[in-house]
């Protein structure tokens, strides 16, 4: 079920993507479907990784790096070696549990703001992995919410866009330098 895709969780001096920030238009594009998955995909897994563990994340969509395609990798555990990332190629939500639960997220597209979210406590997804089989994955608290929040990247959606206290958005974007007028509000 994990990744066999694996580099070394470590931070490089220079990453092999570049991670655009919010008010780029890349980050507002759904992203497409992926339908064959070969070594390119799988190359761009490991570009991904290596991106994501240079910037402390813990997740990273590959709309985050201006390409438009339905991928997700994900590391709720960056400082265990031994526990591999997850890459979810096409991810589909297919349950959500009735528990919802307010937890604090952060993006690597927006840098230093960290805000109030209402997520499910629990979901199933279902997606292919690196080498195309299909699988699926229940998951719970941080897990789930990292996915949710990168699955949200494919539409187009931010995190910014679910906070509901206005005061404190607009404060924490203005604080590091980003505008309220690219938040796209989103009602489920």
């Amino acid at each position: 079920m994990t990744a066999t895709i694996q580099v070394e969780k470590k931070k490089l001096k220079n990453p092999p993507l570049e991670i655009h920030t919010l008010g780029d238009r890349v980050l507002r594009q759904p992203a497409k479907r992926i339908a064959k998955v070969d070594d390119e995909i799988r190359q761009l897994v490991r570009d991904m990784l290596q991106t994501m563990y240079s910037s402390d994340g813990i997740g990273l969509a590959a709309p985050q790096v201006a390409v438009n395609k339905q991928l997700i990798v994900v590391d709720v555990e960056p400082d265990n070696p031994d526990k591999p990332p997850l890459v979810l190629i096409n991810p589909k939500v297919t349950r959500v549990s009735k528990q919802i639960s307010t937890g604090q997220e952060g993006c690597l597209s927006i840098p230093g703001v960290y805000l109030d979210v209402v997520r499910p406590d629990a979901i199933e997804v279902s997606f292919k992995d690196e080498h195309g089989r299909p699988q699926k994955i229940q998951a719970t608290d941080l897990l789930a919410r990292c996915i949710l929040h990168e699955i949200d990247h494919l539409n187009g959606v931010m995190f910014v866009d679910r906070v509901t206290n206005q005061i404190a958005l607009t404060q924490e974007l203005q604080k590091h330098g980003f505008s309220g007028k690219d938040v796209k509000a989103v009602e489920d």
